[in-house]
């Protein structure tokens, strides 16, 4: 198993639970004598702390493991910076869901402990990579983990646009929008639209359309090797947004092309020996518990 020596963290700004959190973390990865990063942002809130700080950017170049403490926004907004690095990420969860950051602060020093000493599930999960072009000019791009969503802003009219699924015509649709989200998002926005849920492990794409104009239009899953094409129509009367993760926003115009395919560089995510995606949904998604009749 690898070992980690540099540990950097990040965390959600705003929140004083989640300075809490951080202090006890930095002090249990001190009390193991490993060399601990804080990111710039929370080291700024935290003074007299006398430990190195770094950007998002460069943890991800001088760590051997990044801790994130906050909820799943905190570490979508982190694994598209850190992917590229390849460095592995844990998530401590002071949010409301936690399907990626998965550590109850209660239990952190026994479960940060257990993944230091090598005890550790590790798993790889795959971005998505968006561009919008205009008149055949890139004017947008950006990654998400979660999903890319296609939707009118602050408009209540509904979009139209056509879909090809490489260089595939699919169809031309009226919604009110469409979800373009991987297995990890599958439980996120794409969930709440209808979508089905998709193991992490699937190498699959879920494209969801937002309120359709027709009933017939139902969530299509396709592999995910495909490259996605959206083309707003031309005769649109507003410009919708696109939005990655819904924390990165851009326009688009009428006529604009939105590329959707998966990115070449992946998220290293690590969990807990005793992590089951399954009871995730269960205690997260509140799924029935056992009946009591089964050992």
């Amino acid at each position: 198993m690898e070992q980690f020596r540099n540990v950097g963290i990040i965390g959600r700004l705003g929140s004083a639970q989640v300075l809490d959190t951080i202090r006890r973390l930095k002090n249990f990865l001190i009390a193991r004598q490993l060399h601990v990063i804080l990111e710039d942002s929370i080291a700024e809130v935290l003074p007299g702390h006398g430990l190195q700080t770094s950007s998002r950017k460069l943890l991800g170049e001088i760590c051997d493991l990044v801790i994130v403490v906050g909820g799943d926004g905190s570490l979508l907004g982190a694994a598209r910076v850190l992917a590229q690095h390849k460095v592995p990420v844990l998530g401590i969860n002071r949010g409301s869901l936690g399907f990626l950051t998965d550590i109850r602060p209660d239990e952190l020093e026994l479960k940060v402990g257990a993944v230091l000493d090598g005890e550790y599930l590790s798993e790889t999960r795959f971005l998505l990579s968006a561009e919008v072009r205009r008149h055949n000019e890139a004017i947008g791009q950006g990654d998400a983990l979660n999903d890319v969503v296609l939707h009118p802003g602050k408009s209540t009219r509904m979009i139209e646009f056509e879909l090809y699924i490489d260089g595939q015509f699919v169809c031309s649709q009226k919604a009110d929008g469409l979800i373009v989200a991987t297995p990890t998002g599958s439980t996120a926005y794409a969930l709440s639209a209808g979508g089905p849920i998709m193991h992490p492990k699937l190498d699959a794409i879920v494209i969801v359309p937002m309120y359709p104009h027709t009933l017939s239009s139902r969530p299509i899953v396709v592999d995910g090797n495909s490259e996605l094409k959206v083309v707003v129509s031309k005769d649109l009367q507003i410009y919708p947004l696109v939005s990655c993760d819904g924390q990165n926003h851009f326009t688009c115009a009428p006529g604009d092309t939105i590329t959707i395919s998966k990115k070449p560089q992946k998220l290293s995510l690590i969990h807990p020996l005793d992590h089951n995606f399954y009871e995730a949904c269960r205690t997260k998604l509140g799924w029935g518990s056992r009946l009591g009749v089964h050992d």
